[in-house]
């Protein structure tokens, strides 16, 4: 049996999928998140020994170094639909770039917060302008200034092609981030965010984190279906199929 993929790419058809999806990520998602907080605020050490000891406050890792990595995520996916969009010219690529954008700014910034709450404990500072964590910050920024363009411009093309485009050029934020976390050569990086390596992670305090990113990626799915939902009517409602929706779904 062969199947037509190209058909889900018409937002009519795509419609009921979204919705018959977002019950299943949005379970687990709640379930792995609340698996993933009780092990890591109850069943992992009381301090974090290594090269950079600390206390109790170590544990917002579980929340902080999720966050930080679906923002970087989500930013790739964000990019890969608007990129899709402009090649393909199809309308679910835009609609779904529009959906991603906001749950990526959410991420960012509670990695950022996160952050500051975890920085002043550790380094004596909420805040301090090293590429790692200026970085970040700018990842935000592309985030609010690709919700605020497409905001911005009241024909929805011109707006879809203008916000993918600043989208694709935003891009090269993802491995200036990542190369400022993994520096090569860490004398020429100095800064007081530390290196991420999973493979010097103990698995008693890696095994939560996976399952808290694993929780927030699957919520992700949840909330860009559920909003994507939301645009889908917006924009196609002069269409038939979507009055046919809204009257079953007032019954």
């Amino acid at each position: 049996m062969t199947i037509n993929w190209f058909k889900f790419a018409s937002p009519a058809a795509f419609y009921p999928i979204a919705g018959r999806l977002i019950p299943w990520f949005g379970g687990v998602a709640a379930a792995l998140v609340l698996i993933a907080l009780y092990w890591g605020f109850f069943e992992t050490a009381d301090r974090l020994g290594g090269s950079n000891p600390q206390k109790e406050y170590y544990r917002i890792i579980f929340v902080h170094v999720p966050t930080a990595w679906m923002s970087m995520w989500l930013y790739l996916v964000l990019a890969g639909w608007s990129a899709i969009g402009l090649v393909f010219n199809t309308r679910l690529s835009f609609m779904m770039a529009k959906a991603v954008a906001p749950t990526g700014a959410i991420f960012t910034f509670l990695a950022l917060w996160t952050g500051a709450l975890w920085g002043r404990p550790s380094w004596g500072t909420y805040w301090d302008w090293d590429p790692r964590l200026t970085s970040e910050l700018l990842l935000f920024f592309l985030y609010i200034g690709y919700i605020a363009l497409h905001s911005a411009i009241d024909d929805m093309r011109r707006a879809d092609r203008a916000a993918a485009l600043l989208a694709i050029v935003g891009l090269v934020m993802v491995p200036v981030i990542y190369l400022s976390i993994n520096c090569p050569d860490p004398n020429q990086c100095a800064a007081l965010h530390q290196r991420s390596d999973p493979g010097s992670i103990h698995p008693s305090i890696l095994i939560p984190m996976l399952t808290m990113t694993l929780g927030l990626w699957s919520y992700s799915f949840a909330a860009v279906f559920a909003r994507l939902r939301n645009i889908i009517l917006s924009r196609e409602s002069d269409n038939a199929w979507v009055r046919d929706v809204v009257a079953k779904e007032a019954v």
